[in-house]
């Protein structure tokens, strides 16, 4: 979930939990609490992790860089309670799809960095902050060959995407590629570089988009179907 600061408050975007649902799969509201036992005990029952956005940022001492001035709201619970539930997907070997805010949290988990703010620190930048209609796909991307190219098909080369960010990747993290990029050359897609792990990190918001765009659509399907594996890998082991 999202903490609001103003009004001491969880909450989170009814899209996520909708895409979810319409998927087959149950969605959990995770709260913002930083307790590793709490986190623990809910990844017990998990079967898979969707880190969505949020309009904070990752708080840049995480990856050893001081403020820049153009840095947005830090929430430390945020920040805590997204790395304790890598901690445990990684332990549990969870599928994972990490969305916009979400992405840059698990590439600063494993190690990573990022660019605090596009517009002063990318050459020649395009918009990726597009406003309404939140759900128009506003850039194209580039991708190259990965789970999300996949579920793109052969239509790698007309792809486009929504765009509502200002941070981006600059260093990956460990076991971590790119797949995708805008035309600026910022990153707008990874994955696990492991074989046998389910993880995917998109710069955009399909949640906003999944009932219209096929590709959000492909996304949230393909995240299903890993949680599924993984609820029926849970249902073996207890039969036996």
């Amino acid at each position: 979930m999202r903490l609001e600061l103003e009004t001491d408050r969880f909450y989170l975007g009814r899209d996520y939990s909708e895409a979810i649902e319409a998927m087959g799969c149950t969605p959990v509201h995770i709260a913002l609490i930083p307790k590793r036992e709490y986190i623990s005990s809910i990844a017990d029952e998990l079967d898979g992790i969707l880190l969505p956005g949020s309009d904070s940022d990752v708080d840049p001492s995480l990856f050893n860089e001081p403020p820049h001035p153009k840095l947005g709201r830090v929430v430390p619970e945020k920040d805590a309670v997204d790395r304790l539930l890598l901690d445990e997907a990684e332990k549990r070997d969870l599928p994972i799809l990490a969305i916009c805010f979400g992405m840059q949290a698990l590439n600063v988990h494993r190690g990573g960095s990022l660019i605090q703010d596009i517009g002063s620190e990318v050459a020649k930048p395009i918009k990726h902050e597009q406003g309404i209609p939140r759900a128009r796909n506003s850039h194209a991307i580039r991708v190259e060959k990965g789970v999300l190219a996949g579920l793109i098909g052969e239509r790698t080369d007309g792809c486009f995407v929504n765009s509502h960010h200002h941070q981006a990747l600059r260093d990956l993290g460990r076991d971590l590629k790119a797949t995708a990029w805008a035309p600026d050359g910022v990153v707008e897609c990874i994955e696990d570089t492991r074989l046998d792990r389910n993880v995917l990190g998109v710069q955009w918001h399909p949640e906003l988009s999944w009932k219209t765009d096929e590709l959000s659509s492909a996304i949230f399907r393909w995240f299903a179907a890993c949680c599924h594996r993984v609820s029926d890998r849970k249902v073996s082991l207890a039969v036996g």
